[in-house]
């Protein structure tokens, strides 16, 4: 059995900040939150939720996700942010197919809320607003003695994907997944409790809520929630609080860079500078490395973790572009289209496995059974192992194309692409061609302010790579299609 968190912390660190909305300014200790955990929970119970039901919540980030977080759990039901940034119809699809008991929304979302057809999935919309006052008025309430033991296999959240490749699949996190994952993160990420993180990723992405969130607040760590990013908002908090981790995902990383107040800002506090999400350009490193900043790539998945490897700081540079190695209790394998590892050096499918993996798809046997085989977790990605034992994400397993009889893989395209000083975003995919079968088509987004002709582009990636991986075809645009991850959307460019 799993104890709950919250009570434990609060009997170890009740004094401690655990976290400060960066909205209010309010600031809530560790007893603050279990009081009002509990007083959500006692709350909930009037809405006669049964053990086994899904609670929704469609907001920005707010203290009432983390609430949600620990008062489900102790009336034995699942968490599920949904994702404010999809349009109706596919939320429609998310709630017909995860059916929640509740919906809580919040002001801005109370429109799309509205469009959303509850009586047919017996659903009860509820504002945000009454649950949050709910729950602070949780002071006076008897708390438990002790916390609920809590079941390992029960789901603790209902986490949709698939924004890059297609429908959404609901993945049920369950307590010993998450916890497992938190305490990779704190044993192979160094984590103390003494850190402090300004939290942006949004909460409907596991990226929000465990790459630091939740095991910050098992270890007794601080998290200073943003309801949504701005960059120069989220310097300022780093250096007013002193924050000792970052983590983004690329995107968000360039827009930080690009900030007014970026050269000015005292980020000497900073010890952790993590980004994942999607491959980072190389010369984002370089920017953050200048300011002494030990910037890295981390790796994950929401099926996983999503805290897989680890780097250590000294191995940065001479592993530039590395994830690192398999957290401490996880397994890593690159293997070919047997299951069969591959040698160090060459290029296989990344397969994980650990205590760390979820419990599968919600309702979806077959694509639990295509992604989990005889215990290990087949990601989808394309990955290189070196000598030493360090792995490097080589790109998706379905975004490589054959032009010619040779394997192409787009993100070693879009590195090349990355390199010229014009060039903030490029996208390469594959397309039909008559005689080779498969060319490849980059699609680059330039720098504000720089120029760059196709053909200029295509000179100097012949001048960095192969011929068969120039691409034959570039196009300038404006924008890439993304997902609420920051993930380029390829299979939108292919249309």
């Amino acid at each position: 059995m799993i104890n709950d968190w919250l009570v434990k912390r609060c009997e170890l660190s009740p004094n401690k900040t655990a976290l400060i909305d960066a909205e209010s300014g309010e600031r809530l200790t560790y007893k603050d939150l279990n009081f009002r955990a509990e007083a959500l929970a006692q709350y909930l119970k009037s809405f006669k939720l049964n053990s086994g039901d899904r609670v929704a919540i469609l907001d920005y980030n707010s203290i009432l996700h983390i609430l949600l977080m620990f008062a489900l759990p102790r009336l034995g039901t699942a968490f599920l942010p949904l994702n404010f940034r999809l349009s109706p119809a596919e939320l429609s699809g998310i709630m017909e197919d995860s059916a929640p008991k509740l919906l809580f929304y919040g002001e801005e979302w109370a429109e799309t809320a509205s469009k959303l057809d509850c009586s047919k999935t017996g659903t009860c919309p509820v504002k945000a607003a009454d649950a949050e006052t709910a729950a602070a008025g949780g002071a006076g309430i008897t708390l438990p003695e002790a916390g609920l033991d809590i079941d390992p296999e029960s789901p603790w959240m209902l986490l949709y994907t698939g924004g890059t490749t297609g429908s959404p699949k609901g993945a049920m996190l369950s307590h010993r997944m998450v916890t497992w994952n938190a305490l990779n993160t704190i044993i192979s990420w160094g984590l103390r409790p003494d850190d402090k993180i300004v939290m942006a990723m949004p909460f409907f992405h596991t990226g929000g809520i465990n790459v630091f969130t939740l095991p910050l607040l098992k270890l007794g760590g601080t998290v200073i929630l943003m309801k949504s990013f701005d960059p120069d908002r989220y310097l300022e908090l780093t250096e007013e609080e002193k924050a000792t981790i970052t983590f983004m995902v690329p995107t968000m990383y360039q827009l930080m860079a690009d900030a007014d107040r970026f050269p000015e800002t005292d980020l000497s506090s900073v010890r952790i500078c993590i980004t994942g999400g999607s491959p980072c350009p190389e010369s984002l490193y370089h920017r953050y490395w200048e300011l002494g900043l030990p910037f890295k790539q981390g790796y994950g998945l929401t099926e996983a973790g999503p805290n897989c490897f680890s780097l250590d700081d000294e191995m940065i540079k001479d592993k530039i572009g590395s994830v690192g190695k398999a957290v401490f209790y996880g397994r890593a394998r690159s293997v070919d289209d047997e299951g069969r590892e591959v040698k160090s050096g060459e290029i296989g499918e990344l397969a994980l496995s650990g205590p760390h993996l979820f419990s599968g798809y919600w309702q979806n046997r077959r694509a639990t059974e295509e992604t989990i085989r005889d215990g290990w977790l087949y990601t989808g990605d394309l990955v290189r192992r070196d000598d030493d034992g360090y792995y490097y994400i080589v790109d998706r397993k379905k975004d490589m194309f054959i032009s010619g009889g040779e394997n192409v893989y787009p993100f070693e395209v879009e590195s090349v692409l990355y390199r010229h000083p014009s060039v903030a975003e490029a996208a390469v995919i594959g397309i039909p061609h008559e005689k080779w079968g498969e060319v490849g088509r980059a699609y680059v987004v330039l720098h504000k302010g720089r120029t760059a002709e196709p053909k200029e582009l295509i000179a100097f990636s012949k001048a960095n790579l192969g011929r068969y991986k120039v691409p034959k075809e570039i196009i300038i645009t404006n924008s890439l299609p993304k997902s609420p991850a920051g993930k380029i959307i390829k299979r939108e460019l292919q249309k």
